[in-house]
C-alpha cells in the first residue's frame, strides 16, 4: 500500500495533535525537522554540487515555522563541515526565532542583508513558506520567488516548494512558481509533492507515533536503521 498525501487541513491537523495530545514542543518538531533537511540536503548533494565544502550554500527562511526549519537546518549544515550563508528578510520577533538566530551567528553563520546574484551559490534552500501558506503574496516574498524563479542554481524545498498551493502544486496568475531539484517532505508528503519534477524528493521528521500515523492512515515507509531521513521514489 502507498503512503498517503496530505490536504492541508489534514497536515494541520495532525502537527496539532502532536503539540497537543502527543506532547511536543514546537522547538522539537523544528529541531527534528531542520536536522532532517540538513541530512537530506548532504545525502543528495554530496557527491555533486557539494562535494567542495567550502562552496556557499543560501539558505533563505521565511517568517514562520518553516524559516525556523531552515535556521536549524543552516547550523546542522555548518556542524557537518558546509558552507551555509543566510537571508532571513523579515525577522520574526517570536523568542524561540530569535533564539535560532542567536545560535546561527555563535556559530558564525554569515546573514545576507540582500539577495545577491545567486549564481555564486552552488545550493539554495527554500524555508520560505510551509504548508499554512496562502495568497496572497507579500512583498519583499514576490521579488524573492521571482529571482527563484529564473535562477539556474539548484533549489531544495523544505515541506514545500514556497509560492505552491499545498493541495493543487503551482499556482497560475502573479505569483512566481519555482521548480526545485530537491524536495524534503516533513511528518508525510503533501498533495503538492506530486507536481515535483527534481531529481530527489526525501522524507524528514521520523517522530510521527503509530498511533497517529494510523489514525490518519499514513501509511509510512519505514526508515532504514537509524537514519532520521528516507529517500522516496520519484
Amino acid at each position: 500500500m502507498s503512503f498517503k498525501y496530505l490536504k492541508q487541513d489534514e497536515a494541520i491537523k495532525i502537527d496539532q495533535e502532536l503539540f497537543s495530545t502527543y506532547g511536543f514542543s514546537v522547538d522539537q518538531l523544528m529541531e527534528l525537522a531542520g536536522l532532517a533537511s540538513a541530512q537530506a540536503v548532504v545525502s543528495h548533494y554530496e557527491k555533486t554540487v557539494l562535494s567542495d565544502k567550502s562552496k556557499e550554500i543560501l539558505v533563505i527562511c521565511g517568517p514562520g515555522n518553516n524559516g525556523g526549519d531552515g535556521l536549524v537546518c543552516a547550523r546542522h549544515l555548518k556542524i557537518f563541515g558546509y558552507s551555509p550563508r543566510i537571508f532571513y528578510p523579515k525577522k520574526s520577533k517570536n523568542l524561540l526565532m530569535e533564539k535560532l538566530v542567536t545560535q546561527c551567528e555563535h556559530f558564525d553563520i554569515p546573514f545576507e542583508d540582500r539577495m545577491e546574484d545567486t549564481k555564486q551559490f552552488a545550493l539554495i534552500i527554500d524555508a520560505i513558506f510551509g504548508f499554512s501558506f496562502k495568497p496572497p503574496l507579500r512583498e519583499p516574498y514576490g521579488e524573492i520567488l521571482k529571482h527563484l524563479a529564473e535562477t539556474s542554481t539548484l533549489i531544495a524545498s523544505i515541506d514545500i516548494p514556497s509560492g505552491w498551493d499545498v493541495e493543487s502544486g503551482p499556482l497560475s496568475g502573479d505569483i512566481p512558481v519555482i521548480k526545485p531539484d530537491l524536495l524534503i517532505s516533513l511528518t508525510a508528503p503533501k498533495l503538492c509533492a506530486k507536481y515535483f519534477s527534481g531529481t530527489g524528493h526525501y522524507l524528514g521528521g521520523r517522530f510521527v507515533p503509530q498511533s497517529l500515523s494510523h489514525k490518519y492512515q499514513l501509511n509510512l515507509p519505514k526508515y532504514e536503521k537509524t537514519n532520521g531521513i528516507l529517500k522516496l521514489n520519484l
